[in-house]
């Protein structure tokens, strides 16, 4: 099946030839991320992304791990205007500001709640494998609920799309292409 891209003899969902991508499919994407701090940093990361290519937030990862405090919620949620206007004139990181606040309420309002555990509640390992990208949903009813849920605590940039892509991404979902080598070994 070619619906996956063979490079270095591996069958992997993207096809791309960019290393950071490779590495992120192989090492990162889909194994389980838990720790309300790590939790937090891939959902900033994924509502930073919106709009644009996800290579682009991984080639500024360490710029946004230094500008928002490591993705500390009690560091981030302290944040003020200063850091705010510091981080848009921050050339390292996506200077928007709508989602630059949104990181900081984001922070605010995990405070309130165990993020992580939040957002596990929404776990669905039995997924069906997908064969082809086209077969992997741009959102789910699972990602629309819990969504909703995030939304009910405070949290914004957290649409359903937006939310499955950080389900996909620390492993609520196994979105492996049936094919790719990694799926297995989740």
């Amino acid at each position: 099946m070619l619906s996956a891209l063979i490079l270095s003899e591996r069958v992997r969902c993207w096809p791309t030839t960019a290393p950071d991508y490779i590495a992120y499919h192989d090492e990162e994407w889909g194994r389980p991320v838990t720790g309300d701090d790590r939790v937090f940093e891939r959902l900033t990361l994924e509502a930073f992304q919106s709009g644009l290519s996800w290579i682009t937030i991984l080639r500024k990862r360490e710029n946004f791990r230094a500008a928002f405090a490591g993705f500390s919620i009690p560091a981030v949620a302290a944040f003020g205007q200063a850091d705010v206007d510091r981080l848009l004139g921050d050339a390292g990181i996506i200077r928007n500001r709508a989602k630059i606040e949104a990181a900081v309420a984001n922070a605010r309002a995990a405070l309130d709640v165990e993020l992580s555990d939040l957002v596990w509640r929404y776990a669905d390992p039995s997924s069906p494998a997908p064969k082809t990208l086209a077969d992997m949903p741009a959102q789910t009813p699972a990602s629309k609920a819990l969504a909703k849920e995030l939304k009910s605590h405070g949290f914004r940039f957290v649409g359903p799309i937006t939310v499955y892509s950080l389900m996909q991404a620390i492993g609520l979902v196994n979105d492996h292409l049936a094919d790719c080598w990694t799926r297995e070994a989740l």
